[in-house]
This record gives structure tokens, sequence and C-alpha cells, in this order.
């Protein structure tokens, strides 16, 4: 699938269920890429289904960049316990226990690296968390270079934060 092609697709708007508001809405009517999307693990409603994904490792960390970005987060406070301690977190969210087990797994994998699973109030969702050491790890190779596509404001808070304490990506 071309660029162009992608575009056309994008071009589409659609108001909100939710609050009504006019939204941008992608559609993608190629049936190779559905299929392809079915081959590697994404399947409709996947919401809480979707599990293990075959991505080849040389593709995963830019994979993870993705979820980072869209069902992820940053964040990073003083911790009122302890003085002088900051903390902060790298969070992959998501509500299919599955898939957060299996992303814990590949990262430990890759990265020796083990995070750890918590649940948001009700458990709706789970939450794979990385703190401070391992979360430098993470990031550095999720953005090994100034030039991978990113969603640049959460870039930028992660890079305000290690400068912050002294370190860079």
């Amino acid at each position: 699938m071309t660029i162009q092609e992608v575009t056309t697709y994008i071009d589409q708007l659609k108001k909100s269920g939710y609050n009504n508001k006019t939204v941008t809405r992608i559609q993608f009517g190629d049936v190779k890429f559905y299929q392809f999307l079915v081959r590697i693990g994404i399947t409709s409603a996947k919401t809480k289904t979707i599990a293990k994904l075959k991505i080849p490792n040389k593709h995963f960390f830019d994979f993870l960049r993705g979820h980072l970005d869209g069902d992820g987060s940053f964040y990073s406070y003083w911790d009122p316990r302890w003085k002088s301690s900051f903390m902060f977190y790298t969070v992959f969210i998501s509500a299919s226990e599955k898939h957060i087990q299996w992303l814990q797994n590949k990262i430990y994998q890759l990265l020796k690296i083990k995070g750890h699973i918590t649940t948001s109030k009700g458990d709706t969702t789970y939450h794979l968390k990385y703190a401070k050491r391992e979360s430098v790890k993470l990031l550095k190779k999720i953005y090994y270079s100034k030039k991978v596509v990113c969603l640049s404001r959460k870039r930028l808070k992660i890079e305000k934060v290690l400068a912050s304490i002294g370190l860079s990506l």
C-alpha cells in the first residue's frame, strides 16, 4: 500500500459516538493488507483479545515506539517518601492481559529487563511499567536515532525529564 493510498483513507470525517465531535477516520479496504494484519495477530475487536504479535526482532522496537505513542505513557514525580527521590516510569497499556504478558516476555528476551505488571481499578486495563534504570535502557532502544518517526511531544517530554537528571537518549 502506498502513502497516497493511505492518505485517501485518512481524509474521511465522521461524527464521534462518544462526544459528537467531528473526527478523522482511517478505514482500510485493501483485502491483502487486512490479511497481513490478521497474519501478524491483529484482529477486529482486538482490544481485549490481542495477544502475541509476529513482529521480527529487527522491527520490534519500532513497533514498541508506536505502542508507546498510542497506548503508553511516560510520567515522573518526586517521591515524598524519600528526600531527593525522583521517580520516572515508561508504561505500556492494554485491555488484554495476554498482550501485556507477551510484551513483557519479548522485552525481557531482547533486553533482559523485567518491568512489572499492574492493573487499573476494576481490572479493565493492564499496565506494563518500567522504572528508572530499566526505563532508560528501554527508551534508548525505542529512540535509537533522532530521525525515528514518533510522537514528538512524548519524546520531548522524555528527553526533558532525562536531561533534568543528567541523562540523554
